[in-house]
């Protein structure tokens, strides 16, 4: 595993039920984000595979909305939380880097703020992946922090931590989805309370091939 993921799975680990409960009212207060994920769950049909799925709130919402939502974190820890807390849902540990999902199976695939720690140079990797696992015709979501920066945090939901996490602009997350198959179909810029948000909704290419490499 490559170092940047080694970090980000130890960091979440050691935070993961403070981060549970942290991020689950902040999730609830979010209707525009929430907005969007009702809109994909009305367009997905097949699994969705909730990738970075941290403690399971957002698969179990999408279940809620009718989809075959599972979901998939690097942490071991916060698969734990996820399965103790939605008992009901399938999760997994599982990397979006090389997800364990056989090509073309999926109707769905989200990324709720879960590519916040992948080096901009990695994207096309992720992006090549969601290609790769989804029908034709299938569509990805995913939010995330909007600008053009690197951070380091050394500590984050009160405890230390050891990850990178990257701002990023929007219209390069849209380039770079678009060179891996996807048509863009709906695009949301909101403020943020710490930094500008983006919301991107693409639909996999149905005539042309990525011009990215999957595995």
């Amino acid at each position: 595993m490559t170092g940047y993921l080694d970090r980000a799975r130890e960091s979440y680990d050691r935070v993961a039920e403070d981060y549970a409960e942290f991020v689950r009212p902040r999730f609830a207060a979010d209707a525009v984000g929430r907005g969007m994920l009702s809109a994909f769950a009305e367009l997905v049909t097949g699994p969705v595979a909730d990738v970075g799925c941290g403690p399971g709130h957002v698969t179990a919402h999408l279940a809620k909305l009718g989809t075959q939502a599972f979901g998939i974190d690097l942490s071991p820890r916060m698969i734990e939380i996820a399965r103790r807390s939605y008992p009901h849902l399938r999760f997994e540990v599982g990397s979006m880097t090389a997800l364990d999902v056989e090509a073309g199976s999926l109707g769905g695939i989200v990324a709720w703020w879960s590519i916040f720690h992948v080096p901009p140079a990695a994207l096309p990797t992720v992006f090549g992946e969601f290609a790769r696992v989804l029908a034709p015709g299938g569509h990805a979501v995913m939010g995330f922090h909007a600008g053009n920066t690197q951070l380091r945090p050394e500590t984050a939901y009160g405890h230390p931590v050891d990850y990178d996490a990257y701002l990023l602009p929007p219209d390069h997350v849209a380039k770079l989805l678009k060179r891996a198959g996807f048509d863009i179909a709906a695009r949301v810029e909101l403020e943020g309370a710490k930094h500008p948000q983006a919301i991107l909704l693409g639909r996999k290419n149905t005539t042309r091939r990525s011009s990215m490499p999957h595995r």
